[in-house]
């Protein structure tokens, strides 16, 4: 794996909020990686590995659509140490902590997206107002295992909406415009495609909008994210995929610290 992010990569990152990581598993880490991650999604038939969530809770009750959009299983490191020691790599994490500009970053959360053949698209959106901690500073990498193409829906960007800095929101739902209602100023933007090949990434800041296509092909299209925040981010009281257990025992302030749930990667 890559250990680092070009001095280039980081410009574009900072400048347009997102930024394609070429190569960043050589063919035998893809093979393990997939072959990790696929036995983990047999195993778990849930969304998140502990039961009373609220972001559980939300999703059963609603969005059928978003049931359309992917298949979603989240903090799979936290019950299969096998996909725990591909997703808290330091080299991963070294990399999150340069594109930030941080000196170490704390994984928020890990998730496998898998767009099922003809699956719905995915509604422009930004990530961090869905999180429990707030911060412009907070990045996912998206690690396409299987070749992101315009046709099975790679992720598109609107290049610099992070610099807003807002903490607004759209659900992802049917209208896939939805967050241009929160931000108008967004709709003379022209948003950036980004198909990559397995094996390589995305880089995105969780205030950069971003979207999804719809899968038209008859095949599932794959890739594993880990999120990152910070070292020293703070609770913002948002349960989201905290159980209501976790949450009772932070107050908002408290950092977002706990060892296990969000290891500490060095940037160094």
């Amino acid at each position: 794996m890559r250990d680092a992010a070009t001095p280039e990569e980081i410009a574009s990152y900072q400048e347009h909020g997102f930024v394609v990581l070429p190569s960043l598993l050589d063919a035998t880490e893809l093979a393990r990686w997939r072959e990790r991650l696929h036995s983990a999604l047999e195993r778990r038939r849930t969304r998140l590995p502990d039961p009373g969530g609220e972001y559980g809770e939300f999703f059963r009750s609603e969005h059928e659509y978003y049931d359309r959009v992917f298949t979603q299983r989240i903090d799979l490191r936290l019950d299969d140490p096998a996909v725990a020691e591909l997703v808290c790599s330091p080299a991963l994490g070294r990399i999150a902590a340069q594109l930030a500009g941080a000196g170490g970053v704390r994984i928020y959360l890990d998730q496998a997206l898998v767009k099922e053949p003809y699956a719905n698209p995915t509604g422009f959106h930004v990530d961090v107002p869905f999180w429990s901690f707030s911060s412009p500073d907070a990045l996912t990498i998206w690690v396409a295992l299987d070749d992101a193409t315009a046709e099975n829906g790679c992720l598109c960007y609107l290049p610099g909406t992070h610099r807003t800095r807002r903490y607004d929101n759209a659900d992802i739902g049917p209208q896939l415009g939805a967050l241009f209602g929160v931000y108008p100023e967004w709709r003379s933007i022209d948003p950036v495609f980004c198909p990559v090949p397995a094996g390589s990434a995305v880089a995105h800041n969780g205030l950069t909008a971003h979207g999804a296509g719809a899968n038209m092909t008859r095949r599932r299209r794959f890739a594993m994210t880990v999120a990152y925040m910070p070292d020293g981010a703070a609770y913002n009281g948002k349960q989201d995929i905290m159980t209501t257990e976790e949450a009772a025992r932070l107050r908002v302030g408290d950092p977002l610290d706990d060892p296990v749930r969000h290891p500490l990667v060095p940037a160094v």
